[in-house]
């Protein structure tokens, strides 16, 4: 299952620059700019975009016949590339189901390797609970690999060219289950992609920088996914990619979705721009072809960017949730039975995430997690020089990928606990053991030879004699103190105040055997732990370029830009 939503599917394959340009999707029509601008090249066949509009509906918002139904033939259908969401959530409406012990569906599943790129992150350590977070991300996938896909999402000349991630968003549950945050990357940011090798044929892609959607031709999802270790600093658990099959079915199972528009809007104009979407102002249930428009709109909604398209995505994929968990049908195994077949057929998973059993254990963590605690936020972003693609926000961006690293809500409603007056130190300062270990292998940047080195140098010298140093490499963002239980809290306070590390940098683990600290890639040069700036603080919520949607926001309403009301 793949989506449209981001991007158009006209040549795509042409490796220019910033981004993989397509007709209707050109920042250089967005801008206004001549066709003949430089990335710029004409559909070869010389038809309309690929969302020029749709055959006419029943009246109902879905084409007529079975085969209008599945999407064969509807060049609209390219949208649903974004499900990649929509089987996430249909995992959590359906974590009740029996279909998904069927064994013969674990056959349906295609597996890849997890992470192509060196230099990974370590999995974090489990809390004082032994819990950790679970980070998903979900890819929604351009290909054209078998001919329903075609048909679907049409851009036949295009069936060979390797599949680009035009939709990418990472699912992070928190480690105790209570809340899931959301965050989306818009498809042209421009990125650096790690050093990967395609797990099928042995090739080597440098690393190089280019839109993320492009880490995808670079072997496949296993490096998409260690592209966005290398941005975000977060562990990513699995991976969920979904092609155009099945994507149709999915969509009728849920029986209509209610969003918003507030006015009337008509997503098409004379130059044939547009995904044919035509709703009056108000609230409408959306099912078939109507869901598939409005997901894929980006002429019609705020700025006509994909930026709107995104949001609109949010605003769906959220109303979808409350849906799938009051929908009492959906936990009828043989209405099931259908989307079952669908979803598993269109899946690819990494190679820990083989099997039915363990995508209904991981529907059972998703759907524990209450509505209102579930938030949406698209990555804060900026134009990067020149236009026609995007770059992480400074300071925001990180940020927002900060509080996911440490486990903290982006919605800022995680419950605050009075601080407890701060343990006193229990051990002597040249007494205390304390391992320091070099946490800078990043795939991208290399590693700082010598950090554990400098900075056990650095603790000797403030009285900390028995530190040691690991000589193992390891990748971390953040750098870190692990301790092994309460009783060693004073001690690693007073280890992180005297290195002018901040409180959050203190934390108890139920693996930890000692105390360990490793200096992690936010701390790459120097003996003294680099002072924040404001940016860079801590904090408890996404910032508002985030622009953060509540799961349990029914009043959200998308704004329509005025080009394209009636």
């Amino acid at each position: 299952m793949r989506q449209s939503s981001v991007r158009g599917d006209r040549s795509r394959g042409r490796q220019g620059g910033a981004r993989q340009l397509g007709w209707e999707d050109s920042p250089y029509e967005e801008a206004g700019l001549p066709p003949d601008a430089p990335g710029w090249e004409p559909p070869e066949d010389g038809s309309v975009p690929a969302d020029a509009g749709d055959p006419p509906s029943d009246g109902g918002g879905r084409r007529k016949g079975k085969r209008a139904r599945r999407g064969k033939g509807g060049k609209g259908r390219k949208a649903l590339r974004w499900t990649a969401l929509g089987v996430g959530l249909v995992l959590v409406g359906g974590a009740a189901a029996g279909y998904l012990y069927y064994e013969h569906l674990n056959a349906n599943l295609r597996k890849a390797p997890r992470s192509l790129g060196g230099g990974g992150l370590k999995k974090p350590d489990p809390n004082a609970f032994g819990q950790t977070p679970l980070n998903i991300l979900l890819l929604g996938s351009d290909g054209r690999n078998n001919k329903e896909n075609i048909k679907l999402g049409g851009a036949r000349q295009d069936a060979d060219r390797k599949p680009l991630a035009d939709v990418q968003m990472l699912l992070h549950v928190s480690a105790d289950r209570s809340n899931m945050s959301v965050i989306s990357i818009p498809r042209d940011t421009r990125v650096p992609i790690p050093k990967c090798t395609d797990p099928k044929d042995g090739t080597v892609y440098p690393q190089t920088t280019a839109a993320i959607n492009q880490s995808l031709q670079h072997g496949g999802p296993g490096c998409t996914l260690a592209t966005w270790q290398e941005l975000t600093g977060i562990y990513i658990d699995h991976f969920m990619m979904v092609d155009f099959g099945g994507v149709v079915e999915m969509a009728d199972a849920i029986g209509g979705v209610p969003v918003c528009v507030d006015r009337n809007v008509y997503s098409h104009d004379s130059q044939g721009h547009g995904s044919g979407l035509k709703l009056t102002k108000g609230t409408h249930s959306v099912k078939g072809v109507q869901a598939l428009q409005w997901l894929r709109t980006r002429y019609g909604f705020e700025d006509n960017t994909d930026i709107g398209r995104a949001k609109a995505q949010h605003m769906y994929m959220n109303s979808m949730v409350r849906q799938l968990k009051k929908d009492a049908k959906l936990t009828n195994p043989g209405e099931l039975n259908d989307l079952a077949e669908a979803a598993t057929n269109a899946l690819t998973v990494d190679e820990s995430l083989d099997t039915v059993k363990k995508l209904y254990d991981l529907g059972g963590d998703l759907s524990r997690v209450p509505t209102k605690r579930i938030t949406m936020v698209t990555m804060p972003w900026q134009y990067g020089p020149g236009g026609g693609y995007v770059v992480p926000k400074p300071g925001e961006a990180e940020q927002t990928f900060a509080l996911l690293r440490n486990d903290v809500a982006l919605d800022g409603k995680d419950a605050k606990k009075k601080p407890a007056p701060d343990p006193k130190p229990s051990t002597a300062k040249g007494a205390l053991e304390v391992v320091v270990q070099n946490g800078t292998n990043s795939s991208v940047s290399g590693p700082v030879s010598g950090r554990a080195g400098v900075v056990q140098q650095r603790l000797a010298a403030l009285g900390y004699t028995a530190a040691g140093t690991d000589s193992g490499l390891t990748t971390q963002a953040d750098t870190t103190i692990t301790y092994k239980d309460k009783a060693q809290r004073g001690d690693a306070l007073a280890l992180a105040k005297a290195l002018g590390l901040p409180k959050g940098a203190v934390r108890e683990s139920s693996s930890a055997t000692g105390m360990r600290l490793v200096v992690g890639n936010d701390w790459r040069e120097g003996s003294v732990y680099p002072e924040k700036t404001g940016d860079d603080k801590a904090a408890d919520k996404a910032p508002e370029s985030a622009d953060a949607l509540n799961g349990e926001d029914k009043k959200a309403c998308m704004k329509v830009n005025p080009q394209y009301t009636f």
